[in-house]
């Protein structure tokens, strides 16, 4: 019979089984589908968890003994009471049966039974088939797929065989047409590519003809594994940059989290937002400082920043800034702050315990950024994407021991030197005292961004947007709010003084979710840069950007600056103790140099306001 060449083959022959789909890398979505549990008989309990998990393949090494067929890794291990049908096809049979013919409940998913024949093949095949025919149910489900690796007939031998056997292909073997048919898949020895051990990138050499392989595999419409493979974070990443169809593991639980999370720690931007071109024109300049603008961003560290910066492809207004710090954030009681301690380090410039808002450890109120700023005749501000008394915009007006007390921490707001309060939280203020209290202090409660004019009135709104995230419907109420703000504010004669909260960003590491993170940093890095256009047009102001605090403690194991994709790993779901960047531009800037205690913020700020 002629032989036929895989170049020919791509044009004859398509690929007929229920196999995950064969698709560009950028399209590809991975998941626990896409999981092969080698040696899935080495653990405790085989074939139920990676079932359980919903691999797509699972695979045994089978011994013919004594006309038995043995499930064992060598023939040492062989013991009488793990037996192919004990451990697989007995539990494989019952589950079609629960599941009406199906072998998931879900009818969509298929799976794949990699059986490898360790001894004779012609024999230890024969045997299996009769052993299969015993289990029609397990022969007629057109969602599992019986595969025979290992020894093997000869290829001209494949068609002879049952149709519901499938075989194991070999990249460097020609098929005649009517044996391909049979080939479910191909799989490889990664070491005939590669031997990288898993840590770091293969050499570009090795990675070239791992894609190589991998497209020859996708050429003619087949799935592709390699076993021998590193078995690790880092090396399932790498596989699935090089497109392979089934990711070759031991380690059961651990990719099943991994393939599980995977949606949620990833990011693809879907186009690069601007980033503004600073002039740098009062950028370090020794001069005064008349104008302060602290953006805040909540939860933000070095790797969220880095994540942002990858999704817009290389691009991030922060970035742009050339002093640049790192800052402390450990509160009094912990080694680790939260927003209320973390804040009021930003706003006083004296550490506190967790929890607590504008207050020290003892519970004394301390004074406030925005009070100095006042005092000196500067008009003040707060913005927040966020409820009005949550901990770090509290911090700059309220005097609280505990951060939950938020009606008596928003109600500190009328008595306070702040002339305006932007942010979500209308019902604080709903009751006739709220209503009193902002009468009494001369403020004007408005609903809308919109309705903020220049003024010498006090302002507080409180727009239902800023409770949202950017992709929750909120849009750019940040930048808004913050255009807004400069020109209310810069109608004073002395200045002014204005914190802006980024405060959603905190939320995406709460929740280890990479869209969150990444699309509330780029809100937020809008806004610095529209900051630092307004510092380019108006001499004397300083603009300021930092984070209260870690969230998430975010690894990026992966990402691509010309696609804007990012995934990482978060190590936890709460803040971590990692200190924060400190970006500055304007004059003066380089005060902002150097490794010190976030507390020194205040002090830096307002040793130049004076």
């Amino acid at each position: 019979m002629m032989r036929t060449t895989f170049r020919n083959l791509c044009l004859l022959i398509s690929f007929g089984l229920c196999m995950p789909c064969i698709i560009t890398a950028q399209e590809r979505r991975y998941t626990v589908a896409n999981a092969h549990a080698h040696n899935d008989y080495i653990h405790p309990v085989p074939f139920y968890p990676p079932y359980h998990a919903g691999f797509g393949s699972i695979e045994a090494d089978i011994f013919l003994r004594n006309n038995e067929l043995y499930v064992a890794h060598d023939t040492t291990q062989i013991q009488s009471h793990r037996t192919l049908e004990k451990l697989y096809l007995a539990p494989l049979n019952e589950l079609i049966g629960s599941n009406k013919g199906f072998v998931f409940s879900d009818t969509s998913k298929n799976l794949m039974l990699l059986i490898d024949l360790k001894t004779a093949a012609l024999p230890t095949l024969d045997k299996l088939i009769q052993v299969l025919k015993k289990y029609p149910a397990l022969t007629s489900c057109a969602s599992l797929h019986i595969v025979i690796t290992g020894g093997q007939p000869p290829p001209v031998s494949f068609a002879t065989y049952p149709s519901w056997i499938s075989f194991d292909g070999q990249l460097d073997k020609n098929y005649t047409p009517e044996a391909f048919q049979k080939v479910a898949l191909f799989s490889d020895n990664f070491r005939n590519y590669s031997k990288w051990n898993g840590k770091g990138v293969p050499v570009a050499a090795d990675y070239q003809k791992l894609k190589a392989a991998v497209s020859r595999a996708h050429a003619l419409n087949k799935p592709i594994r390699f076993w021998a493979s590193p078995d690790g974070l880092n090396a399932w990443y790498t596989l699935m940059r090089l497109d392979v169809d089934y990711i070759n593991t031991d380690k059961i639980f651990e990719i099943t989290s991994f393939m599980n999370r995977l949606p949620a720690v990833s990011f693809t931007s879907v186009a690069p937002q601007s980033v503004y071109r600073p002039t740098f024109k009062h950028d370090r300049k020794v001069g005064p400082v008349t104008s302060v603008i602290l953006l805040i961003g909540d939860g933000m560290g070095l790797a969220q920043l880095y994540s942002a910066y990858t999704a817009n492809r290389g691009g991030l207004n922060i970035f742009n800034m050339r002093s640049i710090g790192l800052a402390q954030t450990a509160a009094t009681d912990s080694y680790i702050t939260d927003s209320g301690g973390g804040g009021t380090a930003l706003a006083t410039g004296n550490k506190t315990a967790n929890r607590h808002i504008g207050v020290d450890s003892s519970g004394r109120s301390l004074v406030q950024l925005t009070a100095v700023a006042t005092k000196r005749g500067m008009r003040t501000g707060i913005i927040t994407t966020g409820d009005i008394a949550d901990a770090t915009p509290a911090s700059f007006y309220a005097h609280h021991p505990e951060r939950d007390s938020l009606l008596a921490i928003a109600g500190d707001f009328p008595t306070s030197a702040v002339d305006l309060l932007i942010g979500s939280g209308k019902h604080y203020f709903n009751n006739e005292k709220g209503r009193k209290a902002l009468q009494q202090n001369g403020i004007s409660r408005h609903n809308s961004v919109n309705e903020i004019f220049p003024a010498s009135k006090r302002l507080l709104v409180l727009d239902d947007n800023a409770a949202l995230t950017i992709n929750g419907g909120r849009g750019k109420f940040l930048s808004h709010a913050l255009s807004k703000s400069l020109s209310y504010l810069s109608s004073g004669k002395r200045g002014f003084f204005l914190m802006a909260e980024g405060a959603k960003i905190d939320l995406g590491g709460h929740q280890n979710n990479m869209a969150i993170t990444v699309t509330e940093l780029l809100d937020f890095d809008a806004a610095v840069g529209q900051a630092m256009q307004w510092a380019d047009q108006h001499p004397g102001t300083l603009v300021v950007v930092t984070g209260d605090h870690e969230t998430g403690g975010v690894s990026l194991m992966d990402g691509d600056l010309k696609k804007g994709y990012v995934s990482g790993h978060f190590s936890t779901d709460d803040h971590t103790g990692i200190p924060v960047p400190v970006f500055a531009y304007g004059p003066q800037s380089d005060r902002f140099a150097g490794v010190y205690q976030n507390t020194e913020l205040f002090l830096r700020i307002v040793a130049l306001l004076k």
